[in-house]
């Protein structure tokens, strides 16, 4: 039997993906002394906002997710973020292995309103891992699954979801509205000769009666 053990030995945005990617640099060692042919890794990552301290800002912007903070107690409870898989060249005691995990800056996905919430620190993750080691030995190939307990905790630094969204989608952010209600921004945006969507919400605030920051 295979023993594997996985950790998180660093994060980095990827500057060059099609879509905004962090790369998790994961260290797998093979403990029992077999020799690693391949490995077909599964992996789901998962928040843990119990596991950190929040400043009154972000808790007034983690509102809509977790309600009042007198209640946190029993609303900040672990969720999933994304799955991510990838294949492990074979490798015999250990290797490093980046794994890519794309990020999304939909507000309607609880990672990344929790995410966009944060100003600084670090942002706790739980890495469960699931999949198929392969082998190879004196009597040919054998395949086994990767015990299902495996798992790895990883605190990523909050600059680093934020550099690679910069990388991306610098100073901004998105939102999905209807069809009705983009025709009625725009006519609004349009008859007051508005230039950006920014001025336009600008002016949406003032007659809500709204303060800026």
């Amino acid at each position: 039997m295979t023993s594997l053990a996985f950790e998180v030995v660093d994060a980095r945005p990827e500057p060059h993906a099609a879509v905004p990617t962090i790369l998790f640099a994961l260290g797998v060692s093979e403990t029992s002394g077999a020799s690693v042919h391949a490995l077909a890794l599964r992996c789901q990552i998962r928040i843990e906002p119990q596991r950190r301290r929040y400043t009154t800002d972000e808790e007034e912007r983690l509102y809509e997710l977790f309600g009042e903070t007198p209640h946190w107690g029993d609303s900040l409870h672990p969720f999933l973020w994304t799955h991510v898989s990838t294949t492990v060249a074979g490798f015999t005691g250990a290797t490093t292995v980046d794994l890519a995990v794309q990020c999304t800056y939909d507000f309607e996905i609880a990672g990344a309103k929790y995410l966009h919430g944060l100003s600084d620190g670090e942002i706790p993750l739980l890495m469960l891992f699931s999949g198929t080691v392969f082998t190879r030995g004196e009597l040919g190939f054998s395949a086994e699954p990767v015990p299902w307990d495996t798992e790895a905790s990883y605190r990523m630094p909050v600059s680093v979801w934020r550099g690679a969204m910069d990388l991306y989608f610098p100073n901004s952010g998105w939102l999905r509205v209807s069809r009705d209600c983009l025709d009625r921004l725009q006519r609004f945006k349009a008859s007051r000769a508005l230039p950006t969507w920014d001025l336009a919400f600008e002016q949406l605030f003032k007659q809500a009666g709204e303060e800026g920051p």
